[in-house]
């Protein structure tokens, strides 16, 4: 017996033939990303359910650009097919939870041409608990919390909110992103406080935060010897790297900015915290008025009106405010960083983990 969501509920259907026979069933219907899946047997999608307090039929809202409603039970079934363990149900709820929040405007990001996708930031104690990894390869494979988690919320955007390509999905190309992005901090290697407290949690929850990104963009910086050259590196790369953000600050989108450890203890070492890291970022990453114009998203701009009388050479912030820079510490060895540019039409979510 397989379980599937075919649209407003979850049915049960009967697919008989080997896995390879089942997975080529559910490709056919439009319900996979391309990969395999873990096919959805209803003792598997049960024993997902038990990970959590909440009823299977409980609703948690309805998810654009076609608003199926989504329950407990719909988002288990399809993290069963994205290969979760049980342990990772709590994890992958409050991801789905923080996208259906209205300010995170889930449609946008499947009905844009710019590609933009989730990004899943774990942080708390749980992150160790469950293996969601933060270190060495930190974007990339090999670690099953991480691929699955985020994977099984790309999953729910698709089969419940019609995240399809060539029919709602409309972006021009797209980042792996679509299939999966998740991570956690690297707090071993973490200078500052994590993320979850530097937003007011308490040092024993756990949180996910969700961003909408367009891609990465990574930089090294192995030439200057100092926290502030590093910085100094950060602010050229954004600021040419971030054209298209400049115009849409009014809607309050976030840029996420992933440390090294090395840098980042480069950075503390110069007696930068959180605040001065952000604050530095936020004074400088800016264009002057004249090489946005007619550029980018120029055209369809979204920000404070006093800027359209500004002349050429005032300088535009790339975020809003310094609260909308949101900065962790995660990776490997190597004098490397990354960034994360803000999708424009969404704000970040945060939910906590209830495990």
């Amino acid at each position: 017996m397989s379980q599937v969501n075919v649209g407003r509920q979850a049915s049960r259907l009967q697919v008989s033939g080997p896995i390879s026979q089942v997975n080529d069933y559910f490709y056919d219907q439009g319900w996979t990303d391309g990969l395999p899946i873990v096919p959805p047997t209803e003792d598997l999608v049960l024993e997902m359910l038990e990970a959590c307090p909440l009823s299977g039929t409980q609703a948690l809202g309805r998810i654009p650009p076609l608003d199926g409603t989504v329950t407990v039970e719909k988002v288990a079934i399809n993290s069963v097919m994205a290969g979760c363990k049980s342990d990772y149900f709590p994890v992958v709820l409050a991801a789905v939870k923080a996208v259906l929040q209205p300010k995170f405007n889930v449609g946008s990001i499947t009905t844009t041409t710019g590609g933009a996708a989730p990004v899943v930031i774990v942080s708390g104690p749980v992150a160790d608990r469950l293996g969601i990894h933060g270190g060495t390869a930190v974007f990339g494979s090999g670690h099953r919390a991480n691929a699955t988690i985020g994977r099984a919320l790309r999953l729910t955007m698709r089969n419940l909110g019609g995240a399809v390509a060539a029919t709602m999905e409309k972006s021009t190309h797209g980042w792996p992103g679509k299939y999966t992005m998740c991570f956690s901090e690297n707090q071993e290697a973490n200078p500052w406080e994590p993320l979850h407290e530097e937003m007011g949690y308490q040092p024993n929850d756990s949180t996910v935060t969700v961003v909408a990104s367009r891609g990465i963009h990574t930089l090294v910086e192995s030439s200057q010897e100092t926290g502030l050259g590093v910085l100094e590196t950060m602010v050229g790369s954004m600021t040419a790297g971030g054209i298209s953000g400049y115009s849409f600050q009014s809607r309050g989108a976030s840029v996420v900015i992933v440390l090294g450890p090395e840098h980042a203890a480069e950075i503390a070492a110069d007696g930068f915290g959180r605040k001065e890291i952000k604050e530095y970022l936020f004074e400088d990453v800016r264009l002057p008025m004249g090489q946005i114009k007619n550029r980018g998203h120029y055209g369809t701009r979204s920000w404070p009106g006093e800027y359209d009388s500004k002349p050429d050479d005032f300088m535009v912030p790339l975020v809003a405010d310094v609260d909308k820079l949101v900065l962790v510490v995660a990776g490997g060895d190597g004098r490397h960083s990354s960034w994360f540019p803000a999708w424009s039409a969404t704000q970040r979510a945060v939910e906590v983990i209830q495990d």
